[in-house]
């Protein structure tokens, strides 16, 4: 299966890229910084330097992948967990406007299909970026993964699980993985105690 990986070098991103590459899939992964591009080289996959916010540029990198499925692992969140309030405007803008210019690039490329990370918890403040991302991306027919907190090495939970519902970030990878197929909805993934 050809993948475009929008996120290949976050939290997530950075762990489904190897093994998507493992499992015989063509990756290619993008990132906005051209430092990091050689991180989704190293792992197997096509680097795309690119701005989800530049239509031009990010249609033209998925049309040009020729994809049959688009993921979206992109969040726009701090790595200090106490500046979240102050950077929740822009989370909130990368589930909207990141969210529907990644489904106009899938559209122009053929139709491929989506799926696109979210949350299986309730997020403090308005949820209103969340519900519209989650609802544009079943309204194109693609998988929502509401994925629970994550924690684990490159979180903000390193040492200590958050509360429930939580996953580790691996596991999240690995989960995420057999969900290229699955049809249209929402699925949940978190700790089997969840």
């Amino acid at each position: 299966m050809r993948i475009f990986l929008a996120g290949a070098t976050g939290v997530i991103g950075a762990r489904l890229l190897p093994l998507l590459v493992t499992a015989g899939h063509d990756v290619t992964g993008t990132t906005r910084s051209p430092e990091r591009a050689g991180m989704i080289e190293e792992a197997g996959g096509s680097p795309v330097v690119v701005d989800v916010y530049d239509v031009d540029a990010l249609t033209t990198a998925v049309v040009a992948s020729r994809p049959d499925l688009v993921m979206h692992q992109l969040t726009d969140l701090p790595d200090d967990p106490a500046a979240i309030p102050a950077r929740a405007a822009a989370n909130s803008r990368i589930r909207t406007e990141g969210t529907a210019n990644l489904l106009a690039a899938a559209r122009a490329a053929g139709g491929a299909r989506v799926l696109a990370q979210s949350i299986a918890w309730t997020p403090p403040g308005p949820s209103d970026a969340v519900e519209w991302h989650e609802a544009a991306v079943l309204e194109a027919g693609g998988v929502v993964v509401r994925y629970g907190q994550l924690y684990g090495p490159g979180t903000y939970y390193e040492t200590e699980p958050p509360a429930r519902p939580r996953i580790h970030v691996s596991d999240a990878a690995q989960r995420t993985v057999p969900l290229l197929e699955a049809a249209s909805g929402v699925v949940v993934l978190s700790d089997p105690e969840d």
